[in-house]
């Protein structure tokens, strides 16, 4: 029986990038019986949930984003036993499992695409892909002008079996990375096999990697701007991404879902990483029948403003809130630069602001209507390591651009546990392995055990913010109302007088609520809300009026 039904509309889902979340071979690399080991830290932090990074069998060209085998565990993680047994000792926890699933793109080195190439043009096996022939004389420049976001031409060419250049094929990431061609139905036979397999062995949901991608124009013109998903690292071009024939993949993975809940009563979740340019179009993946949440990435990307904070959220509640799902809010995550150093300042570097205000922001999200992913590391307030020297990088924006412009590395550095000098407890043995990207020595300062003995740490901070939000009706699920506050605050109640509000500059202004809060993200005297702080209170109703 389930405990609570519609249990994803207000979780709190904490991502686990598993090579960089706690190794218990002493290879270096995190695992799944890493992961299994630390769930007991995850449950008293307080969360609902889990997303594991991709773990299947891999040659790591983009650290498992390229899948070779979608049914497997590649051996650096561990095996399908190993797997069993976390999701067993995280459903004897209460907390849910959700895996990544890939579906937009493959392996270089997966059965199908390697058929593929050794395929003759044409053929059945070259039709499950984008296989084009090139333009020009001898068909040397690429079918069209789409730029790969990580960089380059979006195509690659292939050599056929006569050792002669031959079709090209389309690659919106990496060369290793092919796209499927979903236009292909034995695409979609193949995907939902895939599903069953991981459902049947008890995980509660998927979390889909490029979900508004798969479906590609299907002339594939040219584009008037082919650099703008490299320019961006993001979904823009509109004939690569965001195709209507993509909603009825989200039709079908739900009705999946939706079966197996029939079965036991056990909801299974379907979250997309959904990139588009306005709430409005967010909110058509979200409808009753396709996905049940999407990632909002647009509070991750709003500069430190209240004004732009309030639109975001406004512009949320309205469009996606509406369809009858709940928003997705996502300040951190594995492909961007931790707010700590994000919302700081090279003026102010060393001053603790932009701790400061990711503390402030952290609390925010957690006050908002719907569900919240926490990246690991975000809950002890790692920053971004921006240091690494050029020979450790294994990003492969940087491996094709030579650029360290938008690069992924510094988020994914493994994570501190104990300890005063790295490996900081991440990695096991008398002789322990080098973490596979190297921990700067200031790390000591935000390892696990030290931010459990500090009542001032950012994960006591965020413990008492997840116990409040499962302890008070007024938070999770639900609406907001606006009040009315000074210039740079945004101010809102939720339900029966829960009151949440951020000083979004640096002068401390007037409390809407008088008297001491429930939580603050930094000292917060009786009356006062000082500046780059967040702060939540009880109310009798007497706060400034609403708007």
């Amino acid at each position: 029986m389930l405990s609570k039904y519609h249990w994803w509309r207000d979780a709190v889902i904490y991502q686990v990038y598993v090579r960089s979340f706690l190794d218990s071979t002493g290879d270096g690399i995190g695992d799944l019986a890493g992961v299994r080991a630390g769930l007991p830290y995850l449950k008293k932090l307080g969360v609902d949930g889990i997303w594991l990074s991709p773990f299947y069998p891999s040659p790591q060209h983009d650290h498992g984003y390229d899948v070779a085998d979608y049914c497997d565990v590649d051996p650096l993680f561990g095996d399908l036993a190993e797997f069993d047994l976390l999701v067993a000792a995280a459903r004897r926890l209460g907390i849910k499992v959700l895996l990544d699933i890939v579906p937009n793109h493959c392996s270089s080195e997966h059965p199908w695409f390697e058929e593929a190439l050794n395929a003759e043009p044409g053929s059945a096996a070259r039709a499950r892909f984008h296989f084009a022939d090139g333009r020009g004389a001898d068909g040397e420049e690429p079918p069209n002008n789409w730029h790969s976001m990580f960089g380059g031409p979006a195509w690659s060419r292939a050599t056929e079996a006569d050792g002669r250049p031959g079709q090209w094929y389309l690659h919106m990431f990496a060369s290793e990375q092919p796209d499927w061609n979903w236009r292909n139905p034995e695409i979609g036979a193949e995907f939902e096999r895939i599903l069953r397999f991981w459902l049947d062995r008890g995980i509660d949901g998927f979390r889909i990697d490029v979900a508004a991608g798969l479906y590609k124009h299907p002339e594939l013109p040219d584009s008037d701007d082919p650099e703008a998903d490299a320019r961006t690292r993001d979904s823009v071009n509109p004939l690569a991404w965001n195709q209507p024939e993509v909603h009825r993949v989200w039709r079908q993975w739900r009705s999946i879902c939706e079966e197996y809940t029939a079965r036991d009563g056990r909801e299974r979740l379907l979250v997309g990483e959904v990139s588009v340019p306005t709430a409005r179009e967010h909110a058509l993946y979200v409808r009753s029948d396709e996905l049940h949440q999407a990632f909002f990435f647009d509070l991750l990307s709003a500069p430190w403003e209240a004004d732009a904070f309030r639109k975001v959220i406004s512009e949320a509640m309205q469009d996606i809130a509406g369809t009858g799902s709940t928003v997705t809010w996502v300040l951190n995550n594995h492909d961007q630069v931790r707010t700590v150093t994000r919302y700081g300042e090279p003026a102010t570097e060393g001053s603790g602001l932009g701790a400061a205000r990711a503390r402030a922001a952290a609390l925010l999200m957690l006050a908002l209507p719907g569900a919240a992913y926490i990246y690991q590391g975000e809950e002890l307030g790692l920053p971004e390591v921006v240091d690494l020297p050029d020979d450790v990088l294994t990003d492969p924006i940087f491996r094709r651009t030579g650029s360290r412009a938008r690069i992924r590395d510094g988020c994914r550095v493994p994570l501190p546990w104990s300890g005063q000098a790295s490996p900081f407890g991440f990695t096991s043995g008398a002789e322990s392995a080098k973490p596979w990207l190297p921990q700067p020595e200031y790390f000591a300062e935000y390892a696990t055990d030290r931010a459990l003995s500090d009542t001032r740490s950012f994960w006591h901070l965020y413990r008492d913010g997840l116990q409040l939000r499962a302890a008070l009706p007024q938070l999770g699920e639900g609406t907001l109302r606006w009040l009315d506050s000074p210039p740079g605050v945004l101010a809102f109640v939720r339900g029966d007088g829960l009151v949440c509000a951020v000083n979004f500059g640096t002068a401390p202004t007037s409390a809407p609520v008088s008297g001491t809060p429930l939580l603050s993200s930094g000292p917060c005297p009786a009356g006062v809300l000082p500046g780059s702080t967040a702060a939540w209170w009880m109310s009798d109703g007497t706060e400034s009026p609403a708007l």
